[in-house]
Formats: C-alpha cells, sequence, structure tokens
C-alpha cells in the first residue's frame, strides 16, 4: 500500500489497513482469540465506538497479560443496572485491583444483594407522567431511570445495623471508612441475600471476598450518607427523640485519597496501572488525580504515569464538562502523558462494557 507510504510514522502507527498488510500499535501482536464470543467480537465490532470497544479490551486485555493492574470507577447508577454480574467475574479472576465508585453505587450493590426480587423495571420510563412519578414515590418505588429501587426492602434493612455500628464506633472513639462499614454486613453476616439473587452478581461482595480497596469519595452524596448526615446533625431542627451520632465516626474523602497515595506508589513500583472508567463524575476524577498530586503536590519526580486511560460514557464534550472530557486534556492537567493509552467510547456502560469484559475473561 504505497499511499500509505508517504504518511509520517506518526500517522501511520495509527493506521489498521482492511488487507491486513499493515497493522497498528494497538492490535499487532495480539493473538487472536479462539473463544466463540471474542471471535465474534473480533469479527464485527471494527467501526465507530464498536471499534473502539474492541480495541480498548485488546489493548487491556495484553496490559493484564503483562502483569499491569487495573483501577475500575463506577458512575451513576451502573449497580442498580447489574454491572456487577460483570464487574464481579472480573473481580474473582483478578483483573481488577482497586474500584472507585459513586456511595450510590457502592451502596446500590449491597441493595441488589438483599432485595432483588423488589426490584422492577419500566422500559418506557419516559411516558410516565407527573402523577404517577408521585405514584411511585408513595408506594416506596425510587426510579433510576427504568429501574425501581425499593426502600423499605433496601435502605431500611440495612440502616439499623449500620447505625449500631456508627454508636458502637463513636462509644470506643473509632473512625472508619464508609465502606468498612458496609463491609462488617457481610463479615458478621448481619445480611442475607435475597432468595431470587445470585450473591455472585454482587461486585461489593466479590470485593470482599478478594479484599481488594475499594474508594467511595463523596459519602454524603448518597442515600445511606443522607441518613448518616442526619444521625451526626446537631442543629435546631433535630428531632428530639432521634439518635444522635458523631460525625467523627466517619472518615473523610480526604483520607481516601491519602490511602491512594500509598496505593499508587506501592502497587506501581512494580507494574502498570490502567484506568478504566464507567460514566464520568467523582468516581473516576477523585483516583485519577493521584498521579499528579504526587507530583505536583507532594513534589515526587519518580512517579509512573497511568499507563493507560479508557472512558466509556455517553456525554458529549462541551462545556467544561468533566464527564464529557477528552483523554488529550487529561494531559494538560498531568493525569496522562503523551505515553499513555487512552480511548473514549462514546456509549452506553451498560452496551459496551460487556464486551470489554467478555475479552479480558476469554469468552
Amino acid at each position: 500500500m504505497k499511499k500509505f507510504d508517504k504518511l509520517s510514522p506518526g500517522l501511520k502507527k495509527y493506521i489498521v489497513t482492511d488487507d491486513k498488510k499493515t497493522s497498528g500499535t494497538i492490535t499487532k501482536n495480539v493473538q487472536k482469540s479462539k473463544a466463540p464470543v471474542s471471535t465474534f467480537a473480533e469479527r464485527t465490532l471494527k467501526h465507530c465506538n464498536g471499534g473502539s470497544t474492541l480495541q480498548s479490551a485488546l489493548w487491556l486485555k495484553e496490559h493484564l497479560k503483562n502483569g499491569g493492574k487495573l483501577v475500575v470507577t463506577l458512575a451513576g447508577a451502573l449497580s442498580s443496572f447489574e454491572i456487577g454480574v460483570v464487574l464481579a467475574e472480573l473481580i474473582r479472576k483478578n483483573k481488577v485491583h482497586l474500584v472507585s465508585a459513586t456511595a450510590a453505587n457502592h451502596e446500590e450493590s449491597y441493595y441488589r444483594y438483599v432485595a432483588h426480587s423488589h426490584y422492577a423495571h419500566i422500559p418506557r420510563y419516559t411516558e410516565l407522567t407527573p402523577e404517577q412519578e408521585a405514584e411511585l414515590r408513595d408506594a416506596g418505588l425510587r426510579r433510576i431511570t427504568d429501574t425501581f429501587l425499593p426502600e423499605d426492602e433496601s435502605v431500611r434493612i440495612m440502616e439499623p445495623h449500620l447505625l449500631k455500628m456508627w454508636k458502637e464506633a463513636e462509644k470506643k472513639g473509632e473512625s472508619y471508612f464508609p465502606h468498612e462499614y458496609f463491609r462488617r454486613l457481610f463479615e458478621k453476616k448481619l445480611i442475607k441475600p435475597d432468595p431470587m439473587a445470585n450473591p455472585d452478581d454482587c461486585w461489593a461482595y466479590a470485593a470482599y471476598e478478594k479484599n481488594i480497596p475499594i474508594v467511595i469519595p463523596g459519602f454524603e452524596d448518597s442515600t445511606m450518607g443522607n441518613i448518616f448526615a442526619s444521625y451526626s446533625y446537631t442543629g435546631k431542627y433535630k428531632p428530639k427523640d432521634m439518635p444522635q451520632v458523631s460525625s467523627s465516626v466517619m472518615k473523610s474523602g480526604l483520607q481516601y485519597f491519602t490511602e491512594l497515595y500509598d496505593w499508587y506508589m506501592k502497587e506501581s513500583k512494580d507494574a502498570p496501572i490502567a484506568f478504566l472508567q464507567l460514566g464520568g463524575g467523582i468516581a473516576a476524577d477523585f483516583p485519577i488525580c493521584v498521579v499528579p498530586s504526587l507530583k505536583h503536590d507532594l513534589g515526587f519526580h519518580n512517579v509512573r504515569d497511568w499507563a493507560g486511560f479508557i472512558e466509556i460514557g455517553s456525554s458529549p464534550m462541551s462545556y467544561g464538562s468533566y464527564s464529557g472530557a477528552g483523554g488529550k486534556e487529561k494531559i494538560t492537567w498531568d493525569k496522562l502523558s503523551t505515553k499513555s493509552y487512552y480511548q473514549i467510547i462514546q456509549s452506553d456502560v451498560t452496551v459496551a462494557f460487556p464486551w470489554i469484559a467478555a475479552v479480558l475473561l476469554g469468552l
């Protein structure tokens, strides 16, 4: 293909011709899969967001095969949308080494665990009237897009157990991270899986069993975070008969971040770490900042850059939206280097992520 020979090396390395005579940097040296799902992906996911999905999966597969590690971040309501079916299996197969999730995503993994049979969904949710939404509200069904979270059978079942833990910690003068209190629900067998639930579909349970680190930035921006705030509130609107808990029993997001300093420096010492962002927001922006903070705030000059950055999201790139910011913009903040692999997949996570997982799991 002589026409391609005229291109600069910097451009030519990204091109994969259909006649397979040249191959780009992503797919060369990648052995073709023999598993049915992966083979089908390689045959069909070639263009646009499908192509970006496959390229990302193949890069991650090589990254992990060569001893690399992976951070996965969860935004939105992915746990309510049963992302754990896929993520939990990746955790069990040692493909994921840290999870950063919004506090809502984290707790919703538990809610699915205890109340799965009480969930429902409404595919044509856009057709609901305000009056119908009010009906759902009064029935205790909290709508998340097409899914109803049953508050009484999930949130209110777990609240008394957590309140008891918070009060015990206060009595002992102790303080823990939000996810550590939740993990005790598993440790002490205080909750049981819903009879119709598969415990293997709970990513928080898989993370507990593997004891992999979890980061939950912005705990206050969640249902249980709101509940904790009400118990720790000391203002004039506090009901006289409501239990009181000191806010000191809950470690903060700042402490999560300093834990990330130690984790990243230790784990990146002998292995590169990649970043897979599912959705946008604080779940992703929080942990990715550990690299520039180590460099610019703590003054370390030997910090290993993130090896790669892959984002699946539907937010458009416009007007300063972090969720829609491209990988190149992160270079200016020193979150990524010019050598970091990056890919933006403009798609629904529930569509693209299972393909990536299938390739990583060798399906």
